[in-house]
């Protein structure tokens, strides 16, 4: 059975800048040019705040860092907004007339339990800088969705876009402490920013001890979707399935072919996959332990 090939960790943040005190998390992978990618990935400040910066490397050398950026690409919002908390970027989606669609997850502290999120959306042009589209989220809790929504994959086919993103269930109180359930929705729209959703479910849980389901990653490859995603029990690890329409999924764990290392770096959990295709090879860019506070590295698909 085909595997990954882990080829190591690419960057563990070390306070360089105010905005990457700690974490690496949730990284992305995009092409310049024939070798060379700019992966974006979220950080913290010393205030636990989320923000959305990249870096750049050659694929044949991964673990040379050749820039990183000055400044982050996104920044937590104004006091009160939906993203005062953090601004994580979770994927990007190519638009027509070279612009390009940034949706990140919105982080809002909360009382009763720790944390509320919602999706936000940044708009790139003519390869400008990601201006948030604004000041509130295009995906929020709804009447149907009550607690929050998070993660998103987002594919666009011809005239139609695809979403698959985390739906919160509920929270429950686990060992004294509030605790998230969520797992993984689809949604369609035909612009990008207005989406319709009927609380379809992609991908569900496995059995009562899983209660949370992350970061979806999904690909086609000619009659067939694939996605790996962070799946998790007492530790995140990552899952895999297969669908005909990308709507109707089969969960294939067993096929992941990743799995954390015997020791080090992701050793104890692995998550937060992206999966992605250059020059005929086939890549995974995921975190390992503590949620990316390790940082993230590299696989290839052999």
């Amino acid at each position: 059975m085909p595997k990954w090939k882990k080829i190591g960790k690419i960057f563990e943040p070390s306070k360089e800048k105010f905005w990457l005190s700690s974490h690496a998390s949730v990284p992305i992978a995009e092409k310049i040019e024939k070798d060379h990618l700019r992966i974006y990935f979220s950080s913290r400040d010393q205030y636990q705040r989320s923000y959305t910066g990249y870096l750049v490397i050659n694929i044949n050398r991964p673990n040379e860092i050749l820039e990183i950026s000055e400044k982050p690409i996104l920044e937590p919002g104004n006091l009160g907004e939906f993203d005062d908390s953090g601004a994580m970027a979770s994927w990007i989606t190519e638009e027509e007339n070279n612009c390009r669609f940034l949706y990140y997850i919105g982080w809002n502290l909360s009382v009763t339990v720790p944390f509320r999120n919602s999706i936000g959306l940044a708009i790139s042009k003519n390869n400008g800088p990601f201006i948030k589209y604004s000041k509130g989220p295009i995906l929020d809790r709804s009447a149907q969705e009550p607690h929050f929504c998070a993660s998103s994959c987002v594919i666009k086919e011809k005239n139609s876009w695809k979403m698959w993103y985390l739906s919160c269930t509920g929270w429950e109180i686990y060992s004294n402490k509030p605790r998230h359930n969520y797992h993984i929705k689809y949604a369609e729209s035909d612009d990008g920013i207005n989406w319709v959703r009927n609380s379809y479910i992609a991908i569900n849980y496995k059995d009562d001890n899983e209660y949370a389901i992350s970061r979806p990653s999904v690909v086609k490859d000619q009659d067939i979707w694939r996605m790996w995603f962070s799946c998790r029990g007492t530790k995140y690890k990552i899952g895999y399935a297969e669908s005909i329409d990308g709507k109707d999924w089969i969960r294939k764990d067993t096929n992941a072919g990743i799995d954390v290392s015997e020791s080090g770096w992701d050793s104890e959990m692995i998550e937060y996959p992206f999966v992605f295709d250059n020059e005929g090879s086939r890549y995974m860019l995921y975190n390992g332990n503590q949620y990316g506070k390790t940082g993230f590295g590299i696989a290839v698909f052999e």
